[in-house]
């Protein structure tokens, strides 16, 4: 059996596939399988990958399971030791698996690792690396935008990979029964993070496993499919989650923070596709309520353990972010010799 199986969910993605196939091709280590489900695509995927890559273990569905459902499926298929989720848009560089390897050897206790991430288009600046989660709720692309040499250059934890770039123990993901499939796309690898760090589970972010992102290119940036799954996924994220002595310590920064992004992304002009997000949400509280006894129950992890992995404020992501990208302006200007 192989150590690791890249699970790689594929919604029409035949013009990014073959990057991202070349990537993997020259990984410098080998010891992989590639499992591919193509949900549904209309664009002639599936076809194309029975033709150029035999290599590449092949799941039709004839239906968008989604990404939570999708990788559920796909991740029946593995035989590795660990699952390393890849998005179809995602191009790591040959070393990655090395990387990965090297970690997982030296941290053995550890069940998750994220890795940087760069934009595709703009490699000077990051993607993520990892997720973020506010104690409301709230989720982020850790150092997203940021120029590209202001990355952690150490080792260190953080509170869950982006699920465009992940490996996950296998035994720890089916131990906590997988993706959630309610939350079809978005949040759904915070929502898995959670759940194993409710039960000890941590993890960290490597520096060197890098990682090119075009991001958002099944779904569209900002789009109101994105709006409506991300801003339905974190409420019942927290809710299933949060365990009782923090949620009744945040929830007035919960309710705050729904109000936020409500006022927030109606001025952008989706009013519809928000308030559409918060009408499913409470439409599903009462299901992420039944999970929630179930999930609370299995809680053994102390709750300042998990406290000091949430952060604690609120625009502390835009206000690093400006600051970051001013300090590069700057410093671009400055090697250039202008004012």
């Amino acid at each position: 059996d192989p150590k690791f199986s890249i699970l790689i969910v594929s919604w029409n993605g035949r013009d990014v596939l073959p990057r991202c196939l070349e990537a993997l091709q020259n990984l410098e280590y080998r010891d992989f399988e590639i499992i591919l489900l193509d949900n549904g695509s209309g664009d002639e995927s599936a076809a194309y990958i029975r033709s150029n890559y035999s290599e590449v273990v092949l799941i039709e569905s004839p239906v968008n399971l989604g990404f939570a459902a999708g990788n559920n499926l796909a991740a029946k298929s593995a035989r590795g030791e660990w699952l390393v989720l890849l998005n179809n848009d995602a191009f790591p560089e040959p070393d990655w698996l090395d990387v990965l390897d090297r970690a997982t050897r030296r941290y053995p206790q550890v069940a998750m690792f994220a890795s940087r991430l760069l934009m595709v288009d703009t490699p000077e600046r990051i993607d993520g690396t990892g997720d973020a989660l506010h104690v409301s709720g709230a989720v982020w692309n850790r150092q997203h935008r940021y120029p590209a040499y202001m990355a952690d250059s150490e080792v260190r934890e953080v509170f869950s990979p982006q699920g465009a770039a992940a490996a996950i123990r296998r035994s720890a993901f089916e131990a906590a029964g997988g993706f959630d499939e309610d939350f079809f796309s978005y949040h759904e690898d915070i929502d898995l993070a959670f759940r194993l760090r409710l039960v000890g589970h941590r993890c960290l972010y490597l520096p060197d496993a890098v990682v090119y992102h075009k991001g958002s290119h099944t779904t569209g940036k900002g789009s109101d499919f994105a709006v409506i799954n991300g801003h339905r996924n974190w409420v019942w994220c927290w809710v299933q989650n949060m365990p009782a002595p923090l949620v009744w310590r945040y929830l007035f920064q919960h309710l705050l923070a729904n109000l936020f992004f409500i006022l927030y992304i109606s001025m952008k002009g989706q009013p519809g596709a928000i308030l559409k997000a918060k009408w499913q949400a409470l439409l599903g509280l009462p299901r992420a309520l039944r999970k929630r006894s179930r999930i609370q129950a299995s809680r053994t992890a102390p709750v300042n353990q998990l406290l000091a992995a949430l952060e604690r404020g609120f625009f502390l992501p835009y206000i690093q972010g400006a600051a970051a990208r001013k300090f590069a302006r700057e410093q671009k200007s400055n090697r250039q010799g202008g004012p």
